[in-house]
Order: C-alpha cells, then structure tokens, then sequence
C-alpha cells in the first residue's frame, strides 16, 4: 500500500470523473427517440451513438491500465479527462448522427484513459482489508448515476434539447480537472513495455466482433459488400481473438494481458461476473425506455423518474454493502444481488403490456436497487482483492475491459434481438419493421401497434435476465477470502485508517 496522508479526498475527486463517465452513458439512452428525431436518422445509426462510445472505451482499456502504471495513475486521469470533456463539446454540436458517432469515439478514448486509474488509486491507497468501504464508494456512484443521469437528460432533453446531455459535462469535467489536480496523489511508477502486436489484435478482434453482431440485422445476416459477409467478419473476429490471446502466452516480453492474473481464481470468475453485469445493464435499459416514451408516450424526464425507486436504493445501500464486505465472504451477497436483478428483468418483462397500470413498473425497478447495491462492490473488491501494487493497472485494465466488452456486446446484442422482435411481431404494420425498416418513434404508437410493440420489447428483455444468471451461477464459486500478510504490515497513517471507518458518511 501506498503511504498516502489523505486517500479518501483522492478517492472522492476520482470518483467525480466515474461518475461523469457513467452519467453519459444512461443520459443517452433516455435521450435516444430525442436523438434519432432531431437527427433524422433510424434506430440502427442511433444505437451506434452508444455501440460506438463502447468499443472505442473498451479496447484501449488494456494498455491505459499499463499507461498508468507507468506514468502514473494522475497524470493518464487527468489526460483522459480533458479529451472526455472536449469530446462531450463536439458531441452536442454535431449536425448529423455520422459527426456524433465520430464525436462519441473520442469520448470512449478518453473514459478508457479514465476508468482504469480510479480502480488502481483505490487499490494501491487502500488495503485489501479496508477496500470494501472504498469498493462501496465506488458502487454508490454507479448507483446514484442512474438517477441523475436519466432523470438530468430527461430534464435538460425536455427543456433545453437533446444536445444539452453533453454540453453539461463540460462544467462537471472543469471541476473535475481542479478537484483532481489537488487531491489525487502523484503515486510511484512502475517501468512497462507496451505489447504492440496485442493491441493491434484485441483493436481488430474486437471491432470485427462487434461490428458484424452490430450490423447483422441490416444485412440480414448475409453479404455486406462482395465477399464480406456478417458471419465471415464475426468469425473473422473470434479467430483474431483467439490469435490474441495466443500471442499473449507466447509472448516473451510483457504482454498486453498479463494472463498470470487469472491464475487467482477469484480475479477470473469476478471478471466472468463483470461480463455479465456489463451485457445485461446496458441490454435491459433500451427496450425499458422505449417501451416507456413509445408505447405509453412518456416524456423522457417521466421515464426516468420510473428509475428513482432503483437508483436511491441502489446508492443507499451500497456503502452499508462496501463496509460489510470487509468482514464476510463477498459470494454470497454477490450472488443474491445478480439473482435479484434477473428477476427484476423477468418481471419487468411480464408486466410490458399497453394497458399495466404505470405504477406497477415501480416495483421490479426497488428489486433493482438491491440487486445493483449487492454486485458493484462485492464484484470489484473480489477482483482486486489479491492484486500486487505493480499489477494494480494491469488488473483494473482487465477487470474494466470485461466489463465494457460485456456492454458492447451487449448493446449490440439487444439492436438485433429488438429489430427481430419488432420485425416478427410487427411485419405488416404500417411504418413498421417488416414495411418500412426500423421505425420512427416520433411519440407513442397509435393503440393498434401498442400490443406487438411491447411484446416485442418484453420478449427483448428476457435476453439480460438470462445472462444475469450465468454472473449468479459463477460468483457462487468465489474462493473465501484470505488475510493478506504482505498489505497487512504495510504502512497505515492514521488518516487513512479514520477516512476508512467514515468512509459512510458522505452519501448519508
């Protein structure tokens, strides 16, 4: 552990840019029908607004944990948080969903050089044993996130316009800059060399992966152009995947992904957790929202506000769930907490009708707030739990690279299960999937289409709900934590051990 005076004040400035990073994310997703109107555009390109913010933040996320290793956590933070604020600029001054995408791109470059520093700070400033408090932070802002972000785009999309979801990150990531610039501590660098040829292959896998799931539906699974077709380049990608992770063994130098680290079994199955968590979180919200704003013609601040029960549990409850995690074994709560999001999805999915009472939808979104409060920071804490200073980069690079290819892979998963689904449910409808393509959601649908609209959009959820398990199933093999004797005897100041015992009292 580092000897640092005052970690919680870093802890917290860190958490500003995290909280920034996810408060993108769900604003867009309330902003989406806003977006696909004022840009006249289809749902397929708009999807492509998050898709694309997704791949580009998840494949650098490898070699920035590196970066910061080697550079120093600070500095690669404060980098990645001035190239996220001017991209939030370029993004609500785009004309046309083409410079969005572009715009959205740079935002993933610098939330990649972000995210991975926040995890590391945390890991090399706290010890195993006072982590959870800390893990528990960390998840309160995943939490609180929800609410603010959907609640904040529906309220600046509804008043001011939809470009005003990035134009507010301009201020938070100022405040960020100057918070951050004092309080994050300069911590000691460790010499890397940077793998190249494994960058360059997890790039080229990744987007080929992503991009014919993405696209599949357009194409209708076949020829793209001449001899490309969907399925070459998704097996096109697995192959350059699997060469990746070939190269990483053989290579004698320092490879991209230290694949020593999965030889700790709970650092393997939390990232399995994490796959899963990031697949199902960014899958379930798009038919939610559209459900919401189409077929019950909610206002984008109205659908939102269906999330508050979710978000204040959430946030509420994980600090209390960061404290307890430090004297138990973090599985059990894990696993309930997954199980409960599933069914959560599940009952959401059942109540998607045109004529549920609206209120109802309050009930599954509470079942979330627990489940989001029992998985963020059981799942990090785990992950990080056994990582040595010198790999703390490395570790949270991995960590949040699962996470992100879960939620690209995710996101794309859902755009073609939705076209599908729209498509089989609605295939003669006027201005429907099987007449007109992907359709234009200019408000709620008129009451003959309402029905196979949300069928359509239950039958899309029960694609998270099944995943989520498979992250229940794996959290229920985590190794019981061990007392570690190397951090145990590392230097504590005694502001670090009473930042530990307040960690709390901020989100009271």
């Amino acid at each position: 552990m580092e000897n640092v005076a005052r970690p919680w004040p870093a802890l917290w400035s860190l958490v500003i840019g995290f909280f920034m990073i996810l408060i993108d994310t769900t604003i867009v997703s309330v902003a989406n029908p806003r977006i696909m109107e004022g840009l006249n555009t289809d749902i397929n390109s708009v999807i492509w607004v998050t898709s694309a913010y997704l791949l580009a933040y998840a494949v650098p996320l490898l070699i920035t944990g590196r970066l910061g290793d080697r550079f120093g956590p600070k500095k690669l933070y404060l980098t990645g948080l001035v190239v996220f604020t001017v991209a939030s600029l370029w993004c609500g001054l785009s004309g046309d969903v083409q410079t969005l995408i572009m715009a959205r791109v740079l935002q993933g470059f610098g939330a990649a050089m972000m995210t991975p520093q926040t995890m590391a700070v945390i890991t090399r400033i706290f010890p195993p044993d006072r982590r959870g408090a800390a893990m528990g932070i960390w998840g309160a802002t995943a939490g609180m996130a929800t609410l603010v972000g959907p609640i904040l785009g529906g309220v600046l999309v509804d008043g001011l316009g939809w470009e005003w979801i990035f134009f507010i990150n301009v201020p938070v990531g100022i405040v960020g800059f100057v918070l951050a610039l004092r309080f994050v501590p300069a911590l000691s660098t460790h010499p890397h060399k940077f793998d190249i040829p494994g960058v360059v292959l997890s790039a080229v896998g990744l987007f080929l992966l992503v991009f014919g799931i993405q696209e599949g539906e357009t194409y209708n699974w076949g020829t793209i152009t001449g001899p490309i077709t969907v399925w070459g380049l998704i097996l096109t990608g697995i192959a350059v995947l699997v060469v990746f992770v070939v190269w990483q063994k053989v290579n004698r130098g320092e490879p991209l992904l230290p694949l020593s680290l999965f030889k700790d079994r709970n650092f393997s199955l939390a990232n399995i957790g994490i796959t899963t968590v990031g697949f199902t979180v960014t899958a379930f919200t798009l038919p939610l929202i559209f459900y919401f704003q189409v077929v019950r013609g909610l206002t984008p601040t109205q659908s939102a506000l269906m999330m508050v029960p979710m978000a204040l549990i959430s946030g509420g409850l994980a600090p209390v769930v960061g404290r307890i995690i430090d004297r138990v074994n973090p599985k059990f709560i894990t696993a309930a907490g997954l199980v409960l999001m599933s069914v959560a999805l599940f009952w959401n999915a059942f109540l998607m009708h045109p004529d549920t009472p609206i209120w109802l939808f309050l009930l599954p979104s509470a079942v979330l707030g627990f489940a989001n409060a029992g998985i963020w920071a059981p799942l990090s804490t785990t992950a990080t739990r056994n990582l040595p200073p010198r790999q703390a980069g490395a570790g949270a690079g991995v960590y949040n690279t699962t996470r992100q290819i879960g939620a690209v892979l995710g996101s794309a998963a859902i755009a073609v299960l939705i076209q599908a689904r729209l498509a089989a449910e609605l295939p003669a409808a006027p201005g429907g999937a099987g007449e007109a393509g992907p359709m234009s959601f200019g408000g709620a649908l008129p009451g003959a289409l309402q029905e196979g609209f949300s069928t359509a959009m239950g039958q899309s959820m029960l694609l998270p709900a099944a995943v989520i398990l498979l992250g229940a199933a794996v959290a229920l093999f985590f190794a019981k934590p061990q007392p570690m004797q190397g951090w145990a005897m590392a230097p504590k100041s005694a502001a670090t051990a009473a930042g530990a015992r307040d960690a709390g009292a901020p989100s009271r």
